[in-house]
């Protein structure tokens, strides 16, 4: 069992929803971005997603690119966003961190490498955008091999034929992207995406987590109430973009973790 695992059954155990919140690592600086990561589970966030800054972030909306941007020009590199998990889990060993991001990091350390290095660094899953299930035997499988879950999107346009392809090697949480778009890109409906998440929660017995389009407390209980949790990222982004001091960010995180947990 994962930190991933234990922590839906841990909050399954107590009837509540999961928070899940998304930061670009080394945003905007290496030191300030530590203590941002470090603060979050006190702030009431359940599993900590962390953004690996790319070049061509292809999936993210432009408050995620210039974050990532704004890491990489100070000088972050998939080795100090290990470094930056390896320095959280001196002070935490249950909180889950999944890693967030593209293939070509990955790629470019090798596969068998990485997956030793991030498991040493405490690292518990895998999101990774640009590689389809067609792709599992690159990194989906090895990370399974190695303890890592390995977290796949559904997005609205995975329809009943594509969504067991997507499921089949999915584990720890199923991510629903609850629009069609990039990131903070439009408002998620919790009315649209209800029904969505039942039919992923039937078709792969998994928790669904629902993200884009969350940016409020009270989007992120309504969203709650009809799925398992919900992530919040570039909402939470901006505050840092915007020069906010860490504490404040850490206040509008824990409004957002207590919308979601009011669900």
């Amino acid at each position: 069992m994962t930190r991933i695992d234990a922590k839906f059954a841990e909050l399954k155990a107590a009837g509540k929803k999961a928070f899940v919140s998304y930061v670009m690592a080394g945003d905007p600086d290496y030191d300030t971005s530590l203590e941002i990561v470090k603060g979050l589970p006190a702030a009431g966030v359940d599993i900590i997603e962390l953004g690996l800054p790319f070049t061509d972030p292809m999936a993210d909306g432009p408050t995620i690119q210039l974050a990532g941007q704004r890491a990489l020009d100070g000088g972050m590199t998939l080795q100090k966003t290990l470094d930056l998990a390896t320095e959280f889990r001196k002070t935490d060993d249950s909180t889950p961190i999944v890693l967030m991001g593209y293939y070509n990091p990955i790629y470019s350390r090798g596969v068998d490498q990485f997956l030793v290095d991030a498991k040493a660094a405490g690292i518990d899953g895998l999101i990774v955008v640009d590689l389809p299930p067609e792709e599992d035997s690159e990194l989906c499988i090895p990370a399974q091999a190695a303890g890592l879950n390995f977290i796949r999107l559904a997005t609205p346009t995975t329809d009943a034929k594509r969504l067991p392809k997507v499921l089949q090697n999915t584990s720890g949480f199923v991510y629903y992207v609850s629009i069609t778009g990039i990131t903070g890109a439009a408002e998620a409906q919790a009315g649209d995406v209800g029904p969505e998440v039942a039919r992923i929660q039937e078709a792969g017995g998994l928790p669904v987590i629902v993200g884009f389009g969350v940016n409020t407390p009270e989007k992120a209980e309504s969203i709650a109430k009809v799925a398992d949790g919900t992530v919040v990222g570039s909402a939470i982004v901006s505050q840092i973009a915007e020069g906010k001091p860490v504490a404040e960010v850490l206040s509008f995180v824990k409004s957002l973790a207590d919308g979601a947990h009011r669900a």
